[in-house]
Formats: structure tokens, sequence, C-alpha cells
């Protein structure tokens, strides 16, 4: 009896083992969930990161991060991984294939200066030599520049050499017409910080009536050389993040995919396992029908309990080691993740700058056209969502070409800055002005009643009327004319630009320093 008494208290803690067995495989699970989950967040955190390399690329990866909460095993993701990895390798061939257009260029441009005449020997060779070499294709942006920087050097050479003789060439109206180009072309582009004295004093020097085709030549390579500068600094960002990105990208699959084996590996044993514990408990039961012998029955079961501690102690074995490899796994992507997150962070910094320097007017301070035409659509959605009036008003200068005439074009810029100041001053927040181009300037006024438009833009016109400009120790008063429309229900707003561009002109026309509302 008291045998019998044992067996089934030895029964009952088999039992609570099994329970607490199957408690353990239950938190096991809900453990392997979340770092699931955590996996896919870091997913979700990448995808964020690798935003803004293009449109089909911005596209998957919204896709993959809508797709992420509803991913239930790892091997769900991988498809999409696939898809990523794919386009990103695209954006890699696609730069690649900018180099290469680079190098036909460089190519073209070697041809045009073999055909010059009075090329030295020497320089001949040179050059020569240089187009053999540009047969070999470029691989990143750092074989490309030096190329470039070595083709401007035989154009200098050959220039140096052009000009040895003591004769001056002659100023014809076409070079005045080329510096006037020029100058004109260096105000609509936007130049880094770093960049502008330089650029400010070539337009002084194209202002100028003295300037020699020595001196236009010199102004036209040293434009070409800051565009080539801003253009290598933007290749080599670009391509360097491409890079990282791709680079973490290939590390964070192969340990979702190494992962992902694992897991299917640590499956098939835990079910293996789990099969032998159930068998081993069933014999357990049948010891206990088919046995009658106590001292049987007791070895029977103690042979049974140790198996059953083996496997038990294989069991936690597993897990552990699966544990161990989850972790590392996690650690590995957290840190491609951190290596990612700083070069995002440093790129993203760099497109910022690019982006604000790209809306803002070098010379006024201004938000230029671009970032006009953007403003403007955007109160154009706000207006058909609420109905608010919404002006345009469109300045411009009156007789600025007399004064860029009378006092030189660095006055005339400086008589630009100080109206757009005034005119920025002039609005409240919520009000937008910006350069349109020339001496032109573009109010958008939301939420102004039409009785009250007009004030407002009088009172602007008389601001800048009653600034006191001095040229030359001579006392001169600048007049702005201003024409406006308010946009009309089932009107786009180009149209009502139009209008206000029209009044514009209506006021010039009449008597300028006016207001016309359309």
């Amino acid at each position: 009896m008291k045998d019998s008494n044992a067996t089934v208290s030895q029964l009952g803690v088999l039992k609570q083992k099994l329970h607490s067995t199957k408690a353990a495989l239950d938190e096991m699970n809900e453990d392997r969930n979340a770092k699931l989950q955590a996996l896919l967040q870091f997913i979700g955190h990448l995808s964020l990161a690798c935003k803004g390399q293009s449109l089909e690329l911005d596209n998957k990866l919204a896709k993959l991060r809508h797709n992420l909460g509803t991913y239930e095993r790892i091997d769900d993701v991988l498809p999409d991984l696939v898809d990523v990895e794919r386009l990103l390798k695209g954006q890699y061939h696609h730069v690649m294939g900018q180099l290469e257009e680079g190098r036909s260029s460089l190519s073209k441009f070697s041809r045009q200066l073999q055909r010059v005449d009075s090329m030295p020997e020497r320089l001949k060779k040179e050059v020569s030599y240089f187009k053999q070499e540009l047969g070999k294709p470029f691989h990143t942006v750092w074989d490309y520049i030096p190329k470039v920087e070595q083709l401007v050097g035989f154009y200098e050479q050959l220039l140096e050499s052009q000009f040895e003789s003591e004769s001056p060439i002659a100023i014809l109206p076409k070079h005045r017409q080329l510096g006037h180009e020029l100058a004109q072309m260096i105000s609509n582009i936007e130049f880094r910080k770093d960049q502008r004295d330089q650029v400010l004093v070539i337009k002084e020097l194209l202002a100028s009536t003295e300037i020699d085709v020595e001196a236009l030549l010199e102004a036209y390579q040293t434009i070409l050389s800051l565009l080539l500068d801003n253009i290598a600094r933007e290749k080599t960002a670009s391509q360097e993040f491409l890079f990282a990105l791709n680079d973490a990208l290939s590390a964070v699959r192969e340990v979702v995919s190494d992962s992902y084996n694992q897991s299917q590996r640590s499956h098939q044993l835990k079910s293996q396992l789990n099969r032998e514990l159930n068998a081993q408990v069933d014999n357990v039961g049948a010891s206990l029908v088919d046995i009658d012998d106590i001292t049987e029955l007791k070895q029977q079961i103690s042979e049974q309990l140790a198996t059953i501690r083996a496997s038990l102690a294989r069991k936690e074995a597993l897990e552990q080691r699966e544990q161990a490899l989850l972790r590392k796994s996690i650690e590995t992507m957290r840190k491609e993740l951190n290596d990612l997150s700083s070069e995002a962070t440093t790129y993203k910094e760099r497109l910022f700058e690019q982006q604000k320097l790209n809306m803002l007017d070098t010379l006024t301070q201004l938000p230029n056209r671009a970032a006009m035409e953007e403003r403007m659509e955007q109160e154009y959605r706000h207006f058909q969502r609420n109905k608010q009036p919404l002006w345009l008003a469109v300045a411009d200068i009156d007789h600025f070409k007399s004064i860029n005439d009378s006092f030189g074009h660095t006055t005339g810029d400086k008589t630009l800055q100080v109206i757009a100041m005034a005119l920025k001053n002039s609005l409240r927040d919520t009000e937008f002005v910006a350069r349109y181009g020339g001496e032109e300037f573009v109010l958008i006024i939301p939420d102004v009643s039409p009785k009250d438009i007009e004030q407002l833009l009088n009172r602007v016109r008389e601001k800048i009327k009653n600034i006191p400009f001095k040229f030359k120790n001579q006392r001169i008063t600048v007049t702005v004319s201003i024409g406006a429309a308010q946009i009309l229900d089932g009107e786009h707003i180009q149209e009502t630009f139009e209008r206000a561009d029209a009044a514009l002109y209506k006021a010039k026309h009449e008597s300028r320093d006016r207001v016309i509302i359309d």
C-alpha cells in the first residue's frame, strides 16, 4: 500500500512538472513573439531611414511599413525585403549610369579640344593620352572628379598659350552679351553660403564696363568649377549613403534569414521532444494499468521518469541556445540600425540644407519662385477645404531699369534687398511674399475681406515709397505698382495669378505707383 501511495505521489510530481513545462513553453512562445515584434519594429525604423531615394523605393518601403503589423512569422517578411534589396541595387546601377554619362561628356569635350589647330604639340599629346584613359569605366565619383579637373587644366593651358601674345583681344558686342547672360544665369542659380562672396565678386566684375575677354573667360571657368564642386558633393553624399544603406539591409536580410532557419530547426526539435514526452507519459499510464507487481512498477516508473527528465533537460538546453542566438541576432541588427541611423541623420541634414537653399532667393533671402509655387498649391488646397478668401498680388518696382543704368547693378541689387525686407516686414505671419524674378514679387494673402485688401496693399505701397533711398548723394524715391486678384470658386489658382498679373500690367500703364484690384 505504501508503494502504491509513493507511486501516486510521484505521478503527482510528474504532472506538476509537465504543467510547469507547458507554462514555460507558453512563456517561451510569448517571448519569441515579442522578439518577432521587436524585429519587425526594427525593420520599420530601418525602412524610414531609407526614405527619399526614389519614388518606387519610397512606395515599396511605405507598403512594407504598412504590412509590418500583419506579419506573424519571420518568413512572411522575407519577400518584401527581397523587393527592397532589388530596388536598392537598381538605384546603385542608376548612379553608375550617371557616372558613365559623365565619362561620355568628358570624351566629347576632349574631342572638341583636339580640334583646336593652334594647340601646342605637348598639350596635344597629353589630351590624346587623356582621351585613351577615358576608355576605362568610372567605378566611383572619385574616379570622375580628377578627370574633370584634368580637363579643366587642359583648357587653362590652352588659354594661357593663346594669351601669351602681347596684343589684347578686342572686346566685341558678343563678349558683352556673354557677360550679361552669365550674370543672368548666376542670379538664377543657388550657390552654397561659403561660395556667395566669390560669386558676388564675379557679378560685380560682369557689371563693369571695363571687363576684358580674359576676365570673362576666368569668370566662366570659376562658375563652372563651383558648379562641378556642388555636383560632386551631392553625388558623393548620395553614393556613400546608398552603399551604407545597401550594406545594412543586406546584413539585416542575412540575420533574418539565419533567424528563420534557426527557428525552423528549433521548431522541429521541439516538436520531436514534445512527441517523446507525450509518449513517455503514455508509457507511465500504461505501466500503471499493465503492471501489478509494485517492485516492477516502481522500477519501470523510475526508468521512465529518468527518461522524461533527460528529455526535459534537452528541451531546456535547446531553449537556452535559441534564446542566445535570438539575442545575438537582435544585437547585430540593433548595431546595424544605429550605424545606419547615424548615416541617415547626416545625409538628411545635408538634404535639408540643400532643399532650404533651393527654396531661397540668393540675393533677397526671400523664398524663390519654386517655393512660391509650392506655397500657392498649399493655399489652394486650403481654400478648397474652407472657402476662406485668398488673394494673390504681384508687385513690380517702377523704373527699376533706370536705377541699374544710372547707378549700376550693385545699387540695383541693394535696392531689391531693401524692398524685399520691407515687403516681408509689412505682412503677417500667415501671409507670404516671394521674389518671382527680376524686380517682381508675389504676395499670397489669405483670410482678408474684399473691403480690406486694397487698404492693406496701399499700406505696403506707401511703406516702400517712404523708404529714404540715397544713391551717390542723390535722394531717390522708389515706388511699386501692385495688381491683385481674389481666387474664385471653380477657378484654378494659376488663373487667379494671371488675373493679378493683368491687373499689374494695367497699373503700370495707367500711372504707376498704384494698386489695381481685379
